[in-house]
């Protein structure tokens, strides 16, 4: 039995109260649907800058009446303090025990393109969060962190505590919350767990706008028969890890012991994979779903403030964390698939 299992387990046994911020998002939704199945209690804040009410009904669909009862939906905005300590007290079955902070303003270009709303929402929200949780007192309090953070810092594979200079205003949002965890942990003795994510993937990722992630846009221009575009000479490289990754690891640091506790981890899969060999694995996946892709991908120049290649060191989530990874990225293209054929048109 692996350390996901003992705790899923544990908790299902002794239903806890979960605040999931920015729930109607895609990683957000992701972890509702985990929580609920494993009759949790779960808070949800979101106010809908980029998540989705078709997000929570999908999740609703997925679970049992009995377990949507579970959950009580509060529509705000973490950037109002209020509305975030207000939110830490709004569980009918008591206090909130553990928090998985995952709202912001995701995107680098995004970032370049508008860094004033980037910083409110990944910097004044997050301190607010931080705050708010602080004085409810609750019992983790864990947020999502950023690969971008290591910049232009040239080693591979990515250790947490070798960052470089961030090349975005997205990378200076996410580091600067690093900044705040570990202040909070000194001056007031309130202890966080940063998740540094590198390209999470999967169901309900939005696939449209111009700051949606690779996989989701280009599933969609395959499933439309468009063009897709790949950005420089297809040879830039990511860690991609599949979202169910992601949720084994958020529930895994928020119920770790104070000894895994006052750290970042890199939540990630540990491998590299490179634009043009993830261009040939959806449109093969597509193949099994149905969908057939002939054309070829269309180069263009790279795109500013991208790093060239990325891939993370996940030993230290392993051994702290319990981290075990289920999906290799073949096998969650392949899962992914089938939702993008179902919700594209």
């Amino acid at each position: 039995m692996t350390k996901y299992d003992e705790i899923k387990t544990q908790i299902k046994s002794s239903p806890k109260v979960w605040l999931v911020t920015g729930v109607a998002g895609f990683i957000g939704s992701n972890l509702l649907e985990t929580l609920l199945k494993l009759d949790q209690h779960v808070i949800g804040l979101d106010n809908f800058s980029t998540g989705f009410q078709h997000n929570l009904d999908e999740v609703q669909g997925s679970v049992t009446e009995a377990q949507w009862q579970r959950f009580q939906f509060v529509e705000g905005d973490i950037c109002d303090l209020d509305t975030c300590k207000a939110v830490m007290k709004h569980a009918k079955a008591g206090d909130v025990n553990y928090v998985l902070h995952q709202a912001a303003l995701g995107s680098v270009p995004r970032s370049i393109d508008d860094p004033i709303n980037t910083n409110k929402s990944n910097i004044d929200g997050f301190l607010n969060m931080l705050v708010a949780a602080k004085e409810a007192d609750v019992d983790s309090f864990t947020y999502a962190a950023s690969s971008s953070t290591y910049g232009d810092h040239p080693a591979l594979p990515k250790v947490e505590n070798n960052i470089g200079n961030p090349l975005s205003p997205y990378a200076v949002t996410k580091y600067v919350n690093e900044l705040y965890a570990s202040v909070f942990a000194r001056v007031y003795g309130f202890i966080t767990i940063g998740l540094r994510y590198f390209n999470v993937f999967g169901p309900r990722q939005n696939p449209d706008g111009a700051y949606a992630a690779v996989i989701p846009k280009w599933t969609a221009a395959m499933i439309k028969g468009e063009p897709v575009f790949i950005n420089g000479d297809g040879e830039t490289s990511r860690d991609f890890s599949f979202v169910a990754n992601a949720v084994q690891l958020n529930i895994l640091a928020a119920t770790a012991g104070d000894e895994a506790k006052d750290e970042i981890y890199n939540m990630a899969l540990g491998d590299r994979t490179t634009l043009n060999e993830l261009f040939v694995g959806i449109k093969e996946a597509l193949k099994e779903n149905d969908v057939h892709y002939n054309q070829e991908p269309v180069y263009r120049d790279f795109r500013p403030g991208d790093v060239r290649h990325s891939q993370a060191d996940i030993s230290k989530a392993k051994n702290m964390l319990g981290f075990a990874p289920t999906h290799r990225i073949v096998q969650g293209i392949y899962e992914a698939m089938p939702w993008y054929v179902k919700n594209i048109t």
